[in-house]
């Protein structure tokens, strides 16, 4: 199999996290993210992973070195992975993937969820400081907050949009019908 590179961006609480463990389990996949490279940077400034610093630290590195920065750094490491499969989470912005859509290997997934079910998840969760008590102001909040205004605009431009809405198995299932549909094969 030729080298593809799958983005996966949805609404914060979607299923990203999820999608791009299963594909790295099942299909073997080599997996980066937009919220890694910041949350090695936080970890390093001994900061709180939470919501509010990976914005603001996102934010202040696209201000300083241009809205693209990060899409060069990902891609860089996309592209140069030795695995064939590689899944990049958390794209945000159109700026996420201004290196990424010319490759020929690329394909956006957009991961659909409604905001009450993403709510929920996010709270049983609570992968990032803050989410196991945040309420549905403070979610609706975040919801509205420059990072996330500019997901639906990315989402618009998915080559394919998986329903998250039902149980894990079921979303499970989609992914292993997108991954048919694209030529890829569970790892042996």
């Amino acid at each position: 199999m030729a080298k593809l590179i799958i983005g996966l961006t949805s609404m914060p609480g979607g299923g990203k996290g999820t999608a791009a463990k299963y594909l790295e389990t099942k299909y073997g996949a080599a997996q980066f993210s937009f919220g890694g490279i910041l949350a090695d940077v936080l970890k390093r400034l001994a900061l709180d992973k939470s919501r509010d610093n990976l914005q603001k630290l996102s934010t202040h590195l696209r201000q300083a070195f241009g809205e693209d920065v990060l899409a060069y750094a990902i891609e860089t490491d996309a592209v140069s992975a030795t695995a064939d499969l590689v899944v990049i989470e958390g794209i945000r912005r159109p700026g996420d993937i201004v290196a990424l859509e010319p490759l020929p290997f690329f394909k956006l997934i957009a991961i659909d969820v409604s905001p009450e079910l993403r709510f929920q998840r996010m709270k049983q969760r609570g992968e990032k400081a803050g989410e196991s008590d945040m309420t549905w102001e403070k979610f609706l909040a975040q919801e509205s907050g420059e990072a996330e205004r500019a997901i639906p605009v990315v989402m618009a431009r998915a080559s394919e949009t998986v329903d998250n809405s039902g149980t894990l198995e079921e979303f499970l299932a989609k992914l292993d019908d997108l991954m048919a549909r694209l030529g890829v094969a569970p790892k042996a």
